[in-house]
């Protein structure tokens, strides 16, 4: 889907450049959350030697008891899911 946004400043400087500045620096945070939320996933699937697809299978199957561990790296990979398509999102934008 489609979205327009229209942004309407009374400012003396030119605009474009502003907000072209500022999607940059946002998609620098996003990609340092990305990198983050890797390596985290990266350290569970290390401890427990098995990887995210697995687990969500195992998870989904009721393979897995709830825990503590079990919950953040759940929260974990959607959180990284999330952070992925915001940064997809942001980074297909266009400025005109």
């Amino acid at each position: 889907m489609i979205q327009e946004v229209i942004v309407k400043a009374n400012a003396h400087e030119a605009l474009r450049p502003l907000v072209q500045a500022a999607i940059r620096n946002q998609l620098k945070i996003l990609q340092q959350g990305i990198d983050h939320s890797r390596e985290r996933i990266a350290e569970f699937e290390k401890i427990t030697g098995m990887s995210s697809a697995e687990f969500e299978k195992k998870l989904l199957e009721r393979e897995i008891e709830d825990t503590l561990d079990v919950l953040d790296w759940n929260m974990e990979l959607a959180s990284m899911r999330l952070l992925e398509r915001q940064y997809k999102y942001l980074d297909e934008a266009e400025v005109r």
